[in-house]
């Protein structure tokens, strides 16, 4: 650990307190120049630090909770979920695609980068299924994508997106006291002004190995839209898209904080955290957990087979999701079908 990462633990766990340069200098075994000089470079980061000669040094919680870099990130997972403190982890201030960097890295290693988090303070080339766009404005959402290389790698793409989509869902009902719904597969809706409304959007991409044949890892991005930012006020998705803070509170939402919204990177950590240990999880209980979520059960949908092409779509009412994530659809004549890709829409 750095100096400069250990001072910021220091008075990350002060909560608030004064802790004054010279026991700052004797807990990190540094001189006073070196505390100083590390006090600088958090506060270049974007951490505010009050300071005196009298008081020494506090971090201000309040004005520094959103603030997003390497460092933060790294304590924060390591405080929320300490079990996966050696995870990989990369941030970036702009990128073109959190998914396109982590396949990169998959593709090189994937053993190396199994559990990896890449994190980015926004998106140039953020996108969806098909290559759709999402917009990822900085500041107002979190953009993310996670690595899992599992033993005897991936039989079932759809089970690793809808496990992922219930852990997104936990993090947002654990931290924002908001209950998610899920459209299937990889959609997390929200209400705003009495509609739902999408808040997050999920795409999993995975790496074959050539020699094999086999998915051997999965990228799973994440995006989630957290405030109202300019930028998708003035997009196409601005009446379509949800966000948390805009979303009514569940009233049993015992551990949500009430006053304020968590920071953004406790909210990377939790989402981090809820998706490697729920594939861990017996796949019968996440799957039961995934349809209570489901809202297009008994609902009728047009299905798109072949995603962007109108002339192969057909109407069908939504009966069940099965074992392996597969939405179970009844066509008019009374057959149904399973569906293991494609899209679906709510009809009229």
């Amino acid at each position: 650990m750095t100096t400069k990462q250990k001072v910021f633990q220091i008075l990350t766990e002060n909560g608030g307190s004064y802790i004054s340069g010279e026991k700052l200098a004797q807990e990190c075994g540094v001189s006073r120049a070196a505390i100083w000089k590390a006090v600088k470079a958090i506060r270049e980061e974007g951490f505010a630090i009050e300071g005196s000669n009298n008081n020494g040094y506090t971090l201000s919680a309040e004005q520094s909770n959103d603030v997003l870099s390497q460092q933060v990130l790294e304590y924060t997972m390591a405080q929320a979920f300490p079990e996966f403190t050696h995870s990989h982890i990369e941030y970036f201030q702009t990128i073109d695609s959190t998914n396109t960097y982590a396949k990169k890295l998959a593709a090189q290693d994937a053993s190396k980068y199994h559990q990896a988090i890449i994190v980015a303070e926004s998106q140039t080339a953020g996108r969806g299924r098909i290559g759709r766009s999402f917009e990822s404005p900085a500041g107002t959402g979190v953009y993310l994508s996670l690595i899992i290389t599992p033993q005897g790698g991936i039989t079932q793409p759809a089970v690793i997106t809808a496990s992922a989509a219930v852990a997104v869902c936990r993090a947002i009902k654990n931290l924002y006291g908001v209950q998610p719904a899920i459209k299937w597969i990889n959609d997390i809706y929200v209400q705003n002004d009495g509609v739902l409304k999408k808040a997050a959007g999920i795409l999993t991409e995975g790496i074959t190995n050539f020699e094999t044949g086999q998915i051997e890892s999965a990228v799973i991005g994440i995006g989630v839209n957290i405030s109202p930012s300019d930028k998708i006020k003035k997009s196409a998705a601005k009446n379509i898209a949800g966000f948390l803070t805009c979303a009514p509170r569940i009233d049993d939402a015992q551990d949500a904080p009430e006053n304020r919204a968590p920071s953004r990177a406790r909210f990377i950590a939790e989402i981090a955290g809820q998706v490697f240990n729920i594939l861990n999880e017996p796949l019968p209980e996440v799957i039961a957990e995934y349809k209570s979520m489901m809202f297009l059960k008994d609902k009728t949908l047009t299905v798109y087979p072949l995603i962007g092409d109108d002339k192969s779509a057909y109407q069908a009412k939504a009966i069940d999701v099965d074992e392996n994530a597969g939405l179970v659809v009844e066509l008019k004549e009374g057959t149904r079908k399973i569906l293991s890709s494609g899209e679906v829409t709510l009809h009229g």
